[in-house]
């Protein structure tokens, strides 16, 4: 089906309805709130939980289809974002159209039903950075992809909002995990160890860096290797690998046809009274001051685009970040997102420091947009 406008695929009722949601204000949850609540998955609670989300969800889904309808410069009627607005239009009717949730029947239903809805989603990442290059392809040439700032502002509270959406749903699916690791609480590691997952993170871009190069610097982590504090480690990971996967791609080029051996990246690990800081130091050569403004925009990457029309979305190896210049300004939203930050500092001629800030309190309500 070629996608079209709202108004041609759906009724003027859901239109109306997805208007009137999405008009709604969502509710901001604590990672220490999810916590406290996860740490007893009885049947109550579990009911108590998707009660809520069949509450949260469709105004937060509503509020993203809505935006969708309305991108700047001809963004909306580009194929690949028409069709992931249809899958948050089909998402919210899903969710609207579910029973009322009375018992642990209905919720076991309805928790298999907002799995199916997270699996749907997967791709829009790849799929929505498809429809940026269709839009690049077609922008007046006069235009600088990197001042479309509307167009940032958007893609940031998209994003944004899709780790919520994907946060809330994994982690009432996570909850029901007839036998849970130590500590864990849905997708909470309530005793996470920042060296640890570091260490797996810098494994990972090692890998991908000696496949791409055919070898890898090293990694030093240096921290307390006992420290813990309750946080995500799927998000942690996610932000770790992508700015040493960054910082490997930068020292591999600059001593690639050196005689001298590439010096390693260092991961330092701080745990201070409010945030737990992770520093990640290459000597990679660092990135010109005119460039820093545009590494967390979604338009600009320095590495070779794997993205085209002919991508199969069914494969996971669409998802190597690389080349859609994704990775940073999306680490930065995972570290927001709970109330963090990350911070590029950079030495023109010398190398790069990444400062990733994660709130170490967990009381910070989820950044909505």
């Amino acid at each position: 089906m070629t996608a079209k406008k709202m108004q041609e695929s759906f009724s003027k009722a859901f239109i109306d309805e997805v208007h009137k949601w999405s008009c709604l204000k969502p509710t901001g949850v604590s990672l220490r709130y999810m916590m406290e609540f996860g740490s007893k998955p009885t049947e109550k609670n579990l009911l108590l939980s998707a009660q809520f989300l069949q509450k949260e969800l469709p105004i937060r889904i509503a509020r993203r289809a809505v935006e969708l309808e309305s991108l700047p410069y001809g963004l909306s009627n580009k194929p690949a974002v028409l069709k992931v607005r249809d899958w948050y239009l089909d998402s919210f009717r899903d969710v609207r159209c579910f029973p009322e949730i009375k018992d642990a029947s209905d919720e076991l239903d309805f928790t298999e039903m907002i799995k199916m809805i997270k699996v749907r989603h997967n791709n829009v990442v790849p799929m929505m950075a498809l429809g940026v290059n269709q839009l690049k392809k077609d922008l007046d040439p006069k235009i600088v992809p990197e001042d479309l700032d509307e167009i940032h502002e958007f893609l940031d509270r998209f994003y944004m909002s899709r780790i919520g959406i994907r946060m809330l749903i994994g982690q009432h699916v996570a909850l029901h995990d007839p036998n849970p690791q130590p500590d864990r609480v849905g997708y909470i590691h309530s005793k996470m160890s920042p060296m640890e997952v570091a260490r797996g993170a810098s494994e990972d871009a090692r890998s991908i860096c000696s496949r791409e190069y055919g070898t890898s610097p090293e990694v030093n982590i240096y921290g307390d290797p006992n420290f813990t504090f309750p946080y995500v480690p799927k998000h942690l990971h996610l932000m770790v690998f992508e700015l040493v996967k960054n910082s490997l791609r930068a020292v591999q080029e600059k001593f690639m046809d050196s005689d001298k051996v590439a010096p390693p990246v260092r991961i330092i690990v701080a745990d201070g009274i409010e945030d737990v800081t992770i520093k990640i130091s290459d000597e990679g050569g660092g990135i010109p001051r005119s460039g820093l403004p545009r590494i967390f925009t979604y338009l600009y990457t320095t590495a070779s685009n794997p993205l085209d029309e002919q991508t199969d979305f069914a494969s996971n190896d669409v998802m190597t970040m690389a080349g859609y210049g994704y990775g940073l300004p999306i680490s930065r939203l995972y570290a927001q997102y709970f109330g963090g930050d990350l911070q590029i500092i950079s030495m023109e001629g010398y190398g790069t420091d990444a400062y990733l800030h994660l709130s170490r309190l967990g009381d910070s309500q989820e950044t909505l947009p």
